[in-house]
């Protein structure tokens, strides 16, 4: 009987690991389509938002994923569509969701599908999110 007691105990320990950590394996990915071509985009949840970096979509967009768990107060994911101009970045689109997410149906995840269009040339870009339950790298995907 004093076997079981130590096996029970790692059981308990692993189980709540596994809670307290389920949502550090989610990711955020993003499908993003412009000029013809369709990218994957994937950020798994940020220790420092401020510091989470773009993506160049063509010469004109810049795409941003920021997913934050904690506090969890204040855990979101947010998503930034930022003109490239000369004088610097400007953004054209920012949504917020708040995490955990209370809604992922649909074909187009949980943003559903977003259309952005480029002022200057009359390009388009469009993009849909989803909630991957467990991503294994950050970056993009292939």
């Amino acid at each position: 009987m004093p076997t079981l007691f130590p096996t029970h105990l790692i059981l308990a320990v692993l189980c709540s690991l596994a809670a307290f950590n389920s949502h550090a394996t989610e990711s955020v990915g993003c499908h993003v389509s412009y000029g013809g071509e369709t990218l994957r985009l994937q950020a798994g949840p940020a220790t420092l938002p401020y510091q989470v970096g773009v993506t160049a979509i063509g010469s004109y967009f810049l795409f941003r994923i920021v997913f934050e768990t904690e506090p969890q107060a204040l855990a979101a994911i947010k998503l930034y569509i930022y003109a490239d101009r000369n004088e610097g970045a400007t953004p054209i689109q920012q949504a917020t969701y708040p995490y955990p997410l209370s809604n992922q149906q649909g074909h187009y995840g949980f943003t559903g599908l977003q259309t952005v269009y480029e002022p200057v040339r009359d390009g388009e870009l469009q993009y849909w999110c989803e909630l991957i339950p467990h991503a294994i790298n950050k970056g993009a995907m292939p």
